[in-house]
């Protein structure tokens, strides 16, 4: 067999391909994976609808999407600590190894960072190359629906971790995967109050399920910011962003008590403006950025909360499709018109 069905961003516009392209090639470290299944990321549908960001960035043709599992099939001669039948779960970042972040302990914003599906062939494909530094093991018994989501689970527990929320009353802005995967995540390590506020009823419900303690729709309540601060006496003790636009952080910081902390996660769309005297000097804020997950701290961490029953992330994968139905897949995940959550493609 040397040809295999893929997802493909063929060419400069809108849409992708589903056709058949060669299979890959291993190198001494990679490993070669049957992949089992592959979720749909926000990401991806920047590069599907092709948007300015893609357009930046992308450059086709590329076998693109980043979050699977699979089974090693296939190991280089260089692989120490991976063997065939192995079930994985794939990290996206690809780091260097070399350059001072990476010797620092910070694989994760690498210096030559390459990222999975966006600047190398990615996992929307049966069949994906990968380093074995990016490939965690995962119980074979795991539903593989809930295996693929490892990697913005992981955004979600760093994010998480990194606000400290045990015991603390906290805002989690945002009502997609991620921030409803933070309203698990910090129910189970222990939050006191956990605000989850968007603006679609349908995911609003499902932070609901996450553990949520009171879901806010920003669009329907104009004084939700008063009645958190009221409510919380003085602002919640840490501020989850996982929106990234100017009214998140605008409501955000308003929200947020004195000496409280903001962690960013969210990417604004565009540069926003921001108070620093108001929202962070006079306020003694900690900000904090996040970007990807702790390579391989997060790791760690999700295993704990996965494998010991902590967090259910189930009600956040709302559609399953079968690999053959890569383009209905894509449709249905940047409708503007049927709710979803996560999209999975199962092999």
């Amino acid at each position: 067999m040397d040809k295999m069905w893929a997802g493909v961003k063929a060419s400069r516009a809108k849409g992708a391909e589903f056709k058949q392209v060669p299979l890959p090639k291993i190198n001494d470290n990679q490993v070669l994976i049957k992949v089992k299944a592959a979720s749909i990321c926000g990401t991806d549908k920047h590069i599907y609808n092709w948007d300015n960001w893609a357009q930046g960035r992308l450059k086709p043709p590329l076998i693109f999407g980043h979050e699977c599992c699979g089974e090693v099939v296939e190991i280089g001669k260089g692989i120490k600590g991976l063997k065939v039948g192995d079930f994985i779960a794939a990290e996206s970042h690809i780091p260097c190894g070399v350059c001072k972040q990476c010797r620092m302990g910070n694989m994760h914003i690498c210096d030559n960072l390459v990222i999975l599906g966006v600047d190398t062939d990615g996992i929307f494909a049966e069949y994906a190359a990968l380093p074995e530094v990016v490939c965690w093991k995962v119980a074979k018994t795991l539903d593989p629906a809930i295996a693929s989501i490892h990697e913005p689970f992981g955004n979600a527990t760093y994010v998480v971790m990194s606000g400290n929320v045990s015991t603390k009353t906290i805002a989690i802005i945002g009502d997609g995967p991620t921030g409803a995967f933070a309203c698990g995540i910090s129910k189970a390590v222990g939050a006191e109050k956990i605000y989850s506020l968007g603006m679609i009823p349908f995911n609003l419900d499902i932070c609901r399920k996450m553990g949520a303690h009171d879901t806010i729709d920003v669009t329907k309540d104009s004084r939700f910011i008063e009645r958190v601060v009221d409510e919380t006496h003085g602002g919640v003790d840490v501020v989850l962003d996982m929106a990234g636009n100017q009214a998140a952080n605008d409501s955000g910081f308003k929200m947020l008590r004195k000496a409280g902390t903001y962690v960013m996660f969210g990417l604004p769309p565009q540069p926003v403006t921001l108070d620093i005297s108001n929202y962070i000097i006079f306020k003694g804020a900690t900000v904090i950025g996040i970007n990807g997950r702790k390579m391989f701290e997060t790791w760690y961490q999700m295993s704990a909360l996965l494998s010991g029953g902590l967090v259910d992330p189930s009600p956040v994968i709302t559609h399953r499709f079968p690999f053959g139905d890569f383009l209905k897949a894509f449709e249905t995940a940047t409708s503007t018109t049927t709710p979803t959550a996560k999209v999975v493609l199962m092999m």
